[in-house]
């Protein structure tokens, strides 16, 4: 039932991958994914060099036999960033599982594919889902608007953007925005899905690397409790409504200048917040699916449940609905 096509590509045991997500998605985190029969994956983008990623690379093997991939950040960065120098780690490491998400990696390709590795890209829209099979990409993520971080400025939901991408390409299809328990890991399946991918959910983890006055602000969250960024330059971005999220939307309603607006968003000051607990101090993503979250557990209690849920739900549909009705 819970073997797919993604399962069998990506050598994993359950249909969960973990989110990639900015400064969080660190070694032990990521290994207690993978070791919990998921994906985790390495975020490159917030590191400040290819040493750094690579002892990351390394720390995460001493910690999981499991499979693992790193993600390549295409999105524009007020970082410094060098996206060949990541790559060249990617080589260097024998990564064998890549993970790239904003832009085309069309560029890239010849790279992200080398030696056989499998390649992933995370898309918003249906036409980038399409045009990363032609380039040939092995499997889409595929997030709708509930998504914390980036959705995309269309604004189509996962229940209608999934089963458009499904039948528009031929190779697997992971669900992404809005799936963080069984019930949802049964919809993606039901969809044309092979899989669904969880950020916010796993945010309230035990081994997520926040304090825990974030984890306690998600699970006081209500699904209203998230809201679009940079919406009026068509760049959304899905975060937690606090202070500094409304400062943001306030300085847009001014129309500011978005040079003026960037500085709030800065990643540092998220990861300084996420070390104190200061919840106001920065802007931090975060899915509708916040409304859902009720508590704190450790990565594999988090998975057992999700499984545990969808095989009722599973056995349920076995014994109410018969062939022909």
């Amino acid at each position: 039932m819970w073997q797919t096509r993604v399962t069998d590509l990506l050598g994993i045991e359950l249909p969960i991958i973990g989110g990639a997500m900015q400064w969080i998605s660190r070694a032990p985190f990521v290994a207690a994914i993978s070791n919990a029969g998921g994906l985790g994956i390495i975020t490159s983008a917030t590191f400040s060099s290819g040493e750094d990623l690579s002892a990351e690379i390394r720390k995460t093997r001493e910690l999981t036999d499991k499979p693992f991939a790193v993600n390549i950040n295409l999105f524009p960065s007020m970082r410094p960033f060098s996206i060949e120098e990541m790559l060249d780690v990617l080589d260097q490491e024998k990564i064998a599982i890549v993970e790239t998400s904003g832009r085309s990696p069309e560029e890239h390709m010849q790279r992200l594919k080398a030696g056989g590795r499998i390649h992933m890209h995370k898309c918003a829209r249906r036409r980038d889902a399409v045009k990363a099979e032609k380039l040939g990409v092995d499997l889409i993520t595929v997030v709708g608007t509930e998504c914390g971080g980036h959705p995309s400025p269309e604004g189509i939901t996962s229940m209608v953007l999934l089963p458009r991408t499904v039948d528009s390409v031929s190779i697997p299809v992971v669900a992404g925005g809005g799936f963080s328990d069984g019930r949802a890991l049964m919809v993606a399946l039901a969809m044309g899905a092979e899989g669904i991918v969880i950020g916010t959910g796993l945010m309230v983890t035990e081994e997520c690397p926040i304090h825990d006055d974030f984890k306690k602000a998600l699970i006081d969250a209500e699904e209203t409790s998230t809201c679009l960024l940079l919406n009026s330059v068509k760049a959304p971005v899905r975060a937690f409504t606090n202070q500094t999220a409304q400062e943001v939307l306030e300085m847009e309603n001014a129309c500011l200048p978005l040079e003026e607006i960037l500085p709030k968003m800065k990643g540092e000051r998220g990861l300084q917040a996420y070390k104190v607990g200061d919840t106001d101090g920065a802007v931090w993503s975060c899915g509708q699916v916040a409304g859902l979250v009720d508590k704190v557990r450790p990565v594999a209690g988090y998975f057992q449940a999700i499984m545990e849920q969808a095989e009722s739900i599973r056995k349920r549909w076995a014994v109410t609905v018969s062939p022909g009705k």
